[in-house]
């Protein structure tokens, strides 16, 4: 019997630079990026927060390079840049919010917020870019964005602001530089709890509003719990053949369970 094989996914001889990468999803991501097989370049403000994660993934025989990066620096951004070899990969995670009532927004926090979300992700992005033009490569460059670049929020004026501006440039750049076969792509995480999102987790009222927005049906997960993704692969299925009836029609029957009991396939 052949059996099928899952495609490799190796990530070695790549370079990858994860701003942002002393905490939450920056961290998680320079982890997953190094275990790999990437060569992880971690960048933060915070130096000693980079210097406990370099020591934990050493402790894991994964060696990374260390860089102090405040990306709202732009002109040291684009000196330290300049001076590395090209990043295959990028990773901005780095991001801060300063939560107010919209009408109590006070400029500073304002410019503070657009300064490292908006300003600081865009030359960031920029100067990885430019330095993968020069040298005639391909890569994939993705700012970590945010649910609430799609939608709005309480007491999120400014940080939704700041996150539709980073879906609206990422944009752009995806069709400028999709012809130098540089992907440029966004993540929009929802709540997830983060030093960042800890405030409002910690905070009953926002949390209830965050959960009135779950469906009934569904839940918060928890550490250790399944996730049935049949019930996923189903729901696309359907869709696709409902939305492409020239081709084909399904019918499925379900057990109480949700999964698959049979299903009848026609071809147009």
């Amino acid at each position: 019997m052949n059996l099928p094989s899952t495609p490799s996914f190796s990530l070695k001889n790549k370079r990858a630079l994860i701003a942002g990468a002393s905490s939450g999803i920056g961290l998680a991501c320079a982890v997953a990026l190094a275990e790999y097989g990437a060569s992880v370049t971690i960048a933060a403000r915070r130096a000693k927060k980079l210097e406990e994660l370099s020591a934990s993934l050493k402790n894991k025989g994964i060696s990374t390079e260390l860089v102090e990066l405040d990306v709202s620096k732009t002109d040291r951004t684009l000196q330290i840049i300049n001076r590395l070899d090209p990043f295959d990969i990028l990773v901005n995670s780095a991001g801060i919010a300063k939560h107010s009532f919209s009408v109590e927004t006070k400029e500073a926090d304002f410019d503070d917020v657009m300064s490292v979300n908006l300003k600081g992700a865009y030359f960031l992005t920029m100067a990885v870019a430019r330095r993968l033009m020069s040298a005639n490569k391909s890569g994939s460059l993705i700012n970590i964005s945010s649910q609430m670049g799609l939608v709005g929020g309480q007491e999120r004026a400014v940080y939704s602001a700041s996150k539709h501006a980073v879906e609206g440039f990422t944009k752009s750049i995806a069709i400028e530089l999709g012809g130098s076969n540089i992907r440029v792509n966004t993540i929009c995480p929802t709540f997830i709890l983060t030093d960042l999102t800890k405030p409002t987790f910690d905070d009953p009222k926002k949390l209830s509003w965050i959960k009135s927005k779950i469906k009934s049906n569904l839940k918060i997960m928890s550490r250790g719990d399944v996730i049935n993704f049949m019930q996923t692969y189903q729901r696309i299925t359907q869709n696709m053949f409902k939305y492409m009836p020239k081709y084909a029609s399904i019918i499925f029957n379900l057990n109480s369970n949700h999964q698959i009991k049979s299903a009848v396939y026609k071809k147009k």
